[in-house]
């Protein structure tokens, strides 16, 4: 992964990034969001902070988005499609880590970098090299340069946890839908 470097942050591009009615009207102040992070939290959860992260640092959100968990290579992390609605995210990496995290601040901060990242490609942010920039920077602007999302952002991932490439192996085939995900975006129409 590219580390931080200062500097402007690149507007995305690609599709709209304005924020959008029943979207929360105040992002949770830094804090807020790192303290959501050391307890047991649900992908939701997580992302609730991922969308709080992104809105604070850089002013752009987009609701509706859906989690997938599939069976992919153990050298990706996840993916989103473009103009599509799902992040589909590598399950096999998600128990790897499960596993070997010293506990719910590491597990969830590793889940915020990989949502994080293919958050900014959802709201246009579509160069690899740029979102990976752009994830540092949400992170370090949201927790600090010492929080444990802040250092797997700016690092690598794989090269900070070797066992990640002995992750299953997959081929995508599996693919299993995340219920009650971004449910900060249908709360108010979706009971």
């Amino acid at each position: 992964m590219h580390g931080f470097r200062p500097g402007p942050v690149p507007r995305p591009r690609g599709p709209s990034t304005a924020a959008t009615e029943g979207a929360p009207s105040a992002p949770p102040r830094p804090f807020e969001l790192a303290r959501l992070l050391e307890g047991t939290a649900d992908y939701d959860q997580v992302f609730r902070v991922v969308r709080g992260a992104v809105h604070r640092v850089l002013g752009i959100e987009r609701p509706g988005l859906g989690l997938a968990l599939s069976d992919l290579p153990p050298s990706l992390g996840a993916y989103w499609q473009v103009t599509g609605n799902v992040i589909v995210m590598n399950e096999g990496l998600v128990l790897a880590m499960r596993t070997h995290a010293d506990g719910p601040l590491e597990f969830n901060s590793f889940v915020f970098v990989i949502l994080a990242h293919e958050y900014l490609h959802a709201l246009g942010y579509l160069d690899e090299g740029e979102v990976r920039q752009v994830t540092a920077h949400v992170a370090r602007g949201a927790f600090g340069p010492d929080h444990p999302a802040t250092r797997m952002a700016e690092g690598d991932l794989w090269k900070m946890y070797p066992f990640l490439a002995y992750a299953p192996r997959g081929t995508g085939q599996r693919i299993r839908m995340v219920r009650g995900f971004d449910r900060a975006s249908t709360d108010f129409y979706i009971r």
